[in-house]
């Protein structure tokens, strides 16, 4: 019973210590995940001439980047991952429940959400991709 009961602890760990505080690579992966919160973020910060489309009302990078944070900050330890950033804070308003756009510098209007996810697959394919 001893050696089973060791073995069952031991698959836990296996599978849940890169994601729990003080094993494995847990502190890794949330440093990782923050960094591409943050370049997310970042990303539209940068976005010179865009509009955050939010409750009818649009905004500009700076100020959309700020609400961001604040979302993110809010959000607590509901956000693991970035793409829980994306789903909980960054895709529509916990307010009206209405999505989130961004309008682009070309004038291309686009649901905050999509470009995210755009984002976040080109900093996962090359890492922090240079803005």
């Amino acid at each position: 019973m001893k050696g089973s009961v060791q073995v069952v602890i031991w698959i836990l760990l296996s599978y849940l210590g890169p994601f729990a505080p003080g094993f494995g690579f847990g502190e890794e992966i949330r440093e990782q995940e923050q960094a591409k919160i943050q370049y997310l973020i970042k990303t539209v910060e940068a976005l010179e001439g865009a509009r955050f489309i939010r409750n009818g009302k649009a905004y500009d990078a700076k100020t959309a980047a700020e609400h961001l944070r604040r979302k993110w900050k809010a959000a607590g330890p509901r956000v693991k991952t970035a793409e829980d950033f994306i789903r909980y804070c960054a895709s529509y308003s916990s307010v009206s429940g209405q999505a989130y756009r961004l309008r682009l510098p070309d004038g291309e209007t686009v649901e905050a959400a999509s470009f995210f996810r755009r984002k976040l697959a080109e900093f996962s394919s090359v890492g922090s991709p240079e803005q």
